[in-house]
This record gives C-alpha cells, sequence and structure tokens, in this order.
C-alpha cells in the first residue's frame, strides 16, 4: 500500500489555505502557524526614517518577506520627523523611528518619544555603548569622522590625533563645516568626555584660530575644496569620501576624492545611525521585530553597505572602506555623547567655531 506523505507548503498563502482546512494529520498545528502567517499579512508599521537610500527599501522589502510584516516608509530630515512624532503625538502612524547621529536619538529620547523595549536579540547584536542604557533606542550602523587630507598640502603623518589640526603649521590649511553640523557637535562632545572641558575648549580655539576660509554647510564640498587644494586637511564622515570613489556623485567627484587621503586619528570619534519604538506605536512587537532585523548581522550588513558605513561589529565587505584600512575606536558611549551636546555647542560658540 502506498503511503501518502504531506508535503510542507512552500508559500504562505498555501499556508494559510491549510489552516483554515485544518486537514490531515497535525492539522491543528499548521492551523496555528497559518494564523500567524495571515495575522502576520495583515499587519503594517509605519515607519519615519532620516535615511534615504534606494537600498534600504530593499532591506524593508526583504523583512517583509520574511515576515509578512508591511512597512510603510516617510522619509525627511531628522530634526522634521522628531518635530512630527512630535506634534502628531497619539495619532503618529509612526512605529519606528530611525535617526542619524547619537544626539538626535538622544534629543528624541528626552522628548519621550521611544517605549523602552527589552530585546535579548538586540542586547547580543548591539554593543553597550552603541544603545541606550534604558533600552529607547539601539545604533544600526556606526560612521568615523575622519581627517581627509591633500597630501600636496600637508603631510598625512603629521594628522595623528584630532588635537594635530589645532597645530598653528596648518594655519590657513585647515577646513571646517559649520557650527550647526550635528556631527562636528558630537565630535566635540566625544573630545569633552576624552579630555575634558579646558583642554577641548583650547583645541576648539585653535582649529578655529587655523581657519580662514569660510565655514562649510556640508562635507561634500569641504572634501572637493580639498582636493581642488583650496584647503590641505578637514574633519569629514568616511561616507561621504567614499560615495566619491564609488563614482556615486560623478567621474569629476571620483578624480577629486582619489588625490585625497583619508587619515583615522588615534583613538578615532564613532557614531551612528540608530532607531527606537515610536512610544505611542500601535504595533510595538512588529516594530521591535524591523529594529532587530536591521540590527542583525544579515540585515545589518545591508544597512550600512547601503551608505558606505561600518556595521555594528567589524568592518564589514565594502571594497573601499577596506582601502581606507583600519580604525581603533575610543570607546565614547554614544549615549554619554549624546547627553554632552547641548555643552559641546555653547563650547564651540565660544571658542570661535562658526
Amino acid at each position: 500500500m502506498k503511503r501518502s506523505v504531506l508535503k510542507w507548503p512552500s508559500r504562505p498563502e498555501q499556508l494559510g489555505a491549510l489552516a483554515l482546512l485544518g486537514v490531515t494529520a497535525g492539522g491543528a498545528a499548521i492551523a496555528a502557524i497559518g494564523f500567524e502567517w495571515a495575522q502576520a499579512q495583515s499587519q503594517e508599521i509605519g515607519v519615519y526614517s532620516g535615511r534615504h537610500y534606494n537600498t534600504d527599501k530593499k532591506l524593508y522589502q526583504q523583512f517583509t518577506a520574511r515576515t509578512g510584516i508591511k512597512v510603510k516608509l516617510l522619509e525627511a530630515k531628522d530634526d522634521a520627523l522628531i518635530e512630527r512624532v512630535r506634534a502628531e503625538g497619539r495619532n503618529s502612524p509612526a512605529d519606528v523611528l530611525v535617526l542619524v547621529d547619537a544626539a538626535r536619538l538622544d534629543k528624541a529620547a528626552d522628548m519621550g518619544l521611544f517605549r523602552p523595549t527589552s530585546s535579548a536579540a538586540l542586547k547580543r547584536d548591539v554593543p553597550a555603548n552603541l544603545r541606550d542604557a534604558k533600552g529607547r533606542w539601539y545604533g544600526l550602523t556606526r560612521r568615523v569622522r575622519v581627517a581627509v587630507v591633500n597630501p600636496k598640502l600637508v603631510n598625512p603623518a603629521s594628522i595623528r590625533t584630532y588635537a594635530d589640526l589645532a597645530n598653528p603649521a596648518l594655519k590657513g590649511k585647515l577646513c571646517l563645516r559649520d557650527r550647526k553640523s550635528v556631527y562636528n557637535q558630537s565630535l566635540v562632545a566625544d573630545q569633552m568626555i576624552l579630555r575634558g572641558d579646558a583642554a577641548a575648549a583650547k583645541w576648539v580655539k585653535g582649529m578655529t584660530a587655523n581657519v580662514t576660509r569660510p565655514y562649510f554647510t556640508s562635507d561634500t564640498p569641504l572634501i572637493r575644496a580639498i582636493g581642488n587644494g583650496q584647503c590641505g586637511v578637514g574633519l569629514v564622515n568616511t561616507y561621504y569620501v567614499a560615495r566619491m570613489l564609488a563614482g556615486d556623485n560623478g567621474a569629476a567627484d571620483k578624480a577629486v576624492a582619489s588625490r585625497l587621503k583619508v587619515v583615522f586619528p588615534d583613538p578615532a570619534h564613532v557614531n551612528i545611525s540608530g532607531a527606537g519604538v515610536v512610544k505611542t506605536s500601535r504595533n510595538p512587537e512588529a516594530a521591535q521585530k524591523l529594529i532587530e532585523f536591521l540590527a542583525s548581522p544579515s540585515g545589518g550588513r545591508g544597512y550600512a553597505e547601503a551608505n558606505n558605513e561600518y556595521p555594528l561589529k567589524g568592518y564589514g565587505s565594502n571594497p573601499i572602506l577596506k582601502r581606507f584600512g583600519t580604525f581603533k575606536a575610543d570607546g565614547v558611549s554614544a549615549e554619554q555623547m549624546g547627553a554632552k551636546n547641548k555643552a559641546a555647542v555653547q563650547l564651540m560658540a565660544r571658542n570661535g567655531w562658526k
């Protein structure tokens, strides 16, 4: 007598159909699984993101394919998203808020926009110094603020630490992005934590004395100015250089970036992009699942590579970042930097950072 074999359905809709029928041996178990799939398929979470990359959308699609949970995405500037969630209050459709830089994550947390999330997966995948101690937000990618040098104007070997940028020998050769840059604010906060307020103030004053050109409003034009010889050295995030070297901005920018040397100060300042579950989320469990996916080694790798950033652990497989070499992180926590932001902005203003 030929023995019948139950074939496991390969598609969710097949699971759902069997669940409704409840047929064959083990039908109750299949029905339960089918119900979970049907429930997931009906779920949708709203994601407000300060990141704007097509590859992020592909990752959200992968998450939906794995879980059945749909993602409705809204992308905008970080500060605008923070204000929007605050203004929407209980009516906000956002379940997850993705922000760039520790200062913005800390700001949103202080405003009460996140709900604490306890997750064994997130504690495993996100290092303690890259997440909020209360579980309100978790880092997803790392970015490093580095010195970019034009070797024709400045010897790269002369830049070993951030302190070297205050050397009077660089007067007229150093260019900086303005004080409004949250990336510079976090760097100054980082140095205040490591070196103390007095030493950080002296460092800022020394750097600003070396700046003779107008301050830049973005990292990309700053890199161009260094590559074209208008400046000898500046501070930028690594991914801006990597984008140019990848040709994302066109052949001209690729040629400019190829003339430059990326120098990791020792130790290096590391910042993050991260996310948290919105306090008013109607579906916090599904929101947590998305953050867990994005922080995982598989999902996180894609999230970092989308913007030429570093994953939460290690250096990843990005060939351009590999060309930059390795770095030693200074160990300051993202939470510490965020909490120090206001004091850093005040110190910058007092010491000439325009």
